[in-house]
């Protein structure tokens, strides 16, 4: 959806999504590092526009551009999708990132602004992840955020080559929660922030807690 949220948390800005990152994200992409996505690679900076705009206008998904905050400039972008404020369950995905952010902190710290914002700010009891069970490397980066992994759904979707994909199912819990944060924030700790002190957290939470899933321009930073 259209949305005004911006994210921080360990040196990046999550800010929303729009076209007009099309371009910075084109730069990134190849055959390679788009394995394993639901969409068809884009071979063109206007075809990744079209795909960028579809998630945009997506009412179940809250898509950011993640930046450097110090610089502004794009690394990557993610989304929580699925978002259904009555099941209480959102799940992340639409990631990818430049390559030379690979192995960085740029995942993790990303990963945990969505997941602080989707357990405390959302207040959702289930954050589900999922990839194509091929992809060993992304499995590996989910498990590592301290997700669950539940299992596999066999001949789950249609890739872009026409086969028959399976999808590896991964999930943290709201009761898991706090664990997870903790494992995160001690993996973050090297790049810690003055803006991810715990005594900013009050401010960052008050009022931040919507009824239903639309937002007003402000800041969260994740703690």
């Amino acid at each position: 959806m259209h949305h005004e949220t911006v994210l921080t948390s360990y040196g990046l800005s999550l800010i929303p999504l729009a076209q007009e990152h099309a371009h910075a994200l084109y730069d990134f992409v190849d055959a390679t590092m788009w394995a394993g996505m639901a969409a068809p690679l884009p071979a063109t900076a206007p075809e990744l526009r079209a795909l960028l705009e579809a998630k945009i206008s997506d009412p179940a998904s809250l898509a950011f551009a993640v930046t450097d905050q110090r610089t502004g400039a794009i690394l990557g972008t993610t989304a929580l999708n699925a978002f259904d404020a009555g099941q209480q369950r959102a799940e992340v995905g639409g990631t990818f990132f430049g390559r030379q952010f690979w192995g960085t902190h740029v995942n993790p710290a990303s990963k945990y602004a969505l997941l602080a914002f989707a357990f405390e700010v959302l207040r959702v009891q289930r954050v589900a992840f999922r990839c194509d069970a091929r992809n060993l490397r992304s499995a590996a980066a989910i498990e590592r955020l301290g997700a669950t992994f539940e299992g596999v759904l066999r001949s789950h979707r249609t890739a872009p080559d026409g086969t028959r994909a399976d999808s590896a199912v991964f999930s943290i819990l709201q009761p898991e929660w706090l664990c997870v944060q903790r494992g995160l924030q001690d993996r973050l700790a090297p790049f810690a922030q003055e803006c991810d002190a715990p005594g900013n957290r009050a401010g960052a939470l008050a009022g931040s807690r919507p009824g239903t899933p639309t937002y007003g321009r402000r800041t969260f930073a994740a703690l």
